[in-house]
């Protein structure tokens, strides 16, 4: 059954014949290729392209390198890249007339020179190139420079739940529950056993996302990261800093990690897309606090296989997941902070108030709250103080992991069920 990943076709149709190179990122495995080569292939051939006017090209394929006389095993064992100029000629051959052609190219990161080729591409009217890369030497990062300012990056999350909803077999609450434990990689969705998706998840994130980042920076200490990445892990949806985290390493893991270096690596795990750093801000104040910041994965299901799947704690992944539906929905997630004064018996007091999400979209702004459980008005009165403080007109939305129908509050605040939120895409302005 294939997944449907509507949100990402349409926006490389809307991008068609722009001008720019269209970049697709995200974590690895999380179906950039799938999406290239089969979802917009098919929405091509649907249109009425013909299929000549298709290029689709693998540099990680032996049946493509092969068209172009390159020799894989030639290839790795000289670790050199793909020659540019066999390439070259390739796509030449391809081109015969004036028309639009739409080149497809997986792994571009394996081409040599593939800057300087793909921005000469650039300088033809009738080509309209289309590409992925993987993480480890082609990250968000890079796409500003490496293209000369033309690229136009499209950033690809793994499987949001309702995408993983539509071919779960099973009910919703099976699904979440699920979502919960292992994520949304698309060939975990597909497993059928339990033990076979936590051996995937495991030796995808050491064997592949992390080796990605040691071998990309030449980390000496690839320990460190690793450990690092069970601190993160452990405190996911948690304040950080760097500073704080340093200090951590020295009384509990024994090791000088400066907190320089480990801002450097908390970049490196951002940058390869196995992280999100969500910022924090101030409300009322209008303004960026730098530290700390919360720390979320890609992916729950690669965070809990890092903890070996022993910290299943509900409530953070609950946030998690949460944070991750605003992204795919394409809002700029911050962390809220309101500030509150108080003055007991002439001693002046100020504290910081939360609010898990400050998610912005052009003109639209909500103030969403994370909250697993509300079981009396106490947990209702603890979750809504930050909200009651703001003081502006934007939509405050309270998302609560039980079954209910979405109502609204006697202060004006929606309260809607985490089901609902993840499975409809308008579920914000209910």
């Amino acid at each position: 059954m294939e997944i449907k990943r509507d949100r990402y076709l349409n926006q490389l149709i809307m991008r068609k014949g722009n001008g720019f190179i269209k970049v697709i990122t995200g974590i690895r495995r999380c179906g950039k290729s799938y999406l290239l080569n089969n979802i917009f292939y098919g929405h091509l051939i649907g249109e009425g392209i013909d299929p000549s006017h298709i290029i689709r090209f693998a540099f990680d394929s032996s049946d493509d390198l092969v068209l172009i006389d390159e020799d894989p095993l030639e290839l790795e064992e000289d670790k050199r890249k793909v020659d540019p100029k066999k390439f070259a000629k390739y796509v030449s051959s391809k081109v015969k007339d004036g028309g639009t052609y739409y080149l497809l190219l997986d792994e571009v990161q394996n081409l040599g020179a593939f800057e300087a080729v793909l921005n000469g591409y650039l300088r033809k009217s009738n080509l309209d190139v289309y590409v992925t890369g993987s993480n480890s030497k082609f990250l968000s990062t890079d796409i500003l420079t490496e293209f000369a300012g033309r690229g136009d990056e499209i950033h690809m999350l793994p499987l949001s739940f309702s995408e993983f909803a539509s071919c779960y077999e099973g009910s919703v609450d099976e699904a979440l529950d699920e979502y919960f434990v292992y994520g949304g990689l698309p060939a975990v969705a597909s497993m059928k056993d339990e033990t076979q998706k936590a051996q995937y998840l495991k030796a995808q994130m050491q064997n592949v996302y992390l080796r990605d980042i040691v071998d990309r920076y030449g980390l000496r200490n690839e320990d460190w990261l690793g450990e690092l990445v069970d601190i993160l892990a452990s405190g996911t949806a948690t304040l950080v800093n760097p500073a704080k985290l340093s200090n951590t390493f020295r009384s509990i893991k024994k090791a000088a990690v400066s907190d320089v270096t480990i801002a450097k690596y908390i970049g490196y795990l951002e940058d390869a897309f196995l992280i999100k750093k969500a910022k924090r801000y101030d409300v009322k104040g209008k303004k960026y606090i730098s530290t700390p910041f919360k720390i979320y994965f890609e992916d729950v299901g690669l965070r809990n296989a890092r903890l070996d799947f022993r910290q299943i704690e509900e409530t953070h992944l609950m946030e998690n997941i949460v944070f991750n539906e605003l992204r795919f929905r394409g809002f700029n997630v911050d962390v809220g902070a309101v500030e509150q004064r108080t003055n007991i018996e002439g001693k002046a007091d100020r504290k910081w108030l939360e609010v898990d999400f400050v998610a912005n979209l052009g003109r639209k702004k909500y103030y969403v709250q994370s909250a697993y459980d509300l079981p009396d008005e106490e947990k209702m009165k603890q979750e809504t103080n930050s909200l009651d403080r703001i003081g502006d007109s934007f939509k405050k939305v309270i998302v609560v992991n039980k079954t209910m129908k979405p109502r609204t509050t006697e202060k004006g605040y929606l309260l809607l069920s985490l089901k609902d939120f993840l499975l409809h895409e308008d579920s914000l302005d209910f």
